[in-house]
């Protein structure tokens, strides 16, 4: 009797529906990409959107198909009303594109430099070298200071929004390249990804133009945001792996 009770009861409950309680947010690129909106997402109260992450490529911010290979992170740090507001965490190659990259026989070698911008911010720079053949380890280590050298004089007189727009464009990559002629002579640099250790002073200016076309929103109606995940292994295999040859960095 008791348990046919219980379950009458059980029956008489509404089953609350928790996607009627949610509310659709706006989610906006930071100031260093126009404040442009990059989707929208769903949430009970605005304060569970603090610190959920974002991810756009600069295709769907520029209009640029050239650069759909590289994926911008934002971290939601604020809401207006509807409106999520946004910081620049970093960026990364797609994997695709990375083992592109790479062929046997070919020394690929991967580096990380903690630059200190001029506008003191700690950016993460994590590059990724390729020889047109296989290297001796003095030279890989000589290629690696220089690198390292390059960036902190790079970083010494440029802001992040400057070393930002340097990636993206591959002024940057170009640069390394460059400098490491004296070392050995390099196929290609990549910056594949960067990181926002530490935040500067004041906020990073807009790096692209205010006419780029504005179809983020339509282009990501609805993106996946997720809760930083740890500092994730940079592991790739890509020597192992044949794949069409990318063009030559000039």
């Amino acid at each position: 009797m008791a348990a046919a009770k219980k379950a009458k009861g059980a029956a008489g409950r509404k089953v609350k529906d928790k996607w009627k309680a949610k509310e659709w947010y706006n989610v906006h690129a930071p100031k260093m990409f126009n404040e442009m909106v990059i989707g929208e997402t769903p949430a009970a109260d605005p304060a569970l959107l603090i610190g959920r992450t974002a991810e756009v490529t600069v295709q769907d911010l520029t209009g640029d198909f050239s650069k759909m290979h590289i994926k911008l992170k934002f971290k939601i740090t604020g809401t207006d009303g509807h409106e999520a507001k946004t910081t620049f965490i970093g960026h990364d190659l797609t994997s695709d594109y990375v083992r592109r990259l790479t062929r046997r026989k070919k020394t690929k070698t991967d580096h990380v430099v903690d630059v200190l911008t001029f506008d003191n911010f700690t950016f993460r720079v994590k590059t990724m070298s390729i020889a047109e053949r296989r290297i001796q380890s003095a030279q890989e280590q000589g290629m690696r200071n220089m690198i390292e050298e390059t960036l902190m004089r790079m970083g010494e007189k440029m802001t992040l929004s400057e070393l930002v727009k340097s990636i993206i464009s591959g002024e940057m990559g170009k640069e390394l390249a460059k400098a490491c002629r004296v070392v050995i002579p390099m196929k290609r640099i990549e910056i594949r990804k960067s990181e926002v250790l530490k935040q500067g002073s004041g906020e990073p200016e807009s790096i692209i133009e205010a006419t780029a076309p504005a179809k983020a929103e339509e282009a990501t109606s609805e993106i996946s945001l997720e809760e930083p995940a740890s500092d994730e292994a940079d592991s790739e295999e890509s020597d192992e792996e044949e794949s069409e040859e990318a063009p030559e960095q000039e």
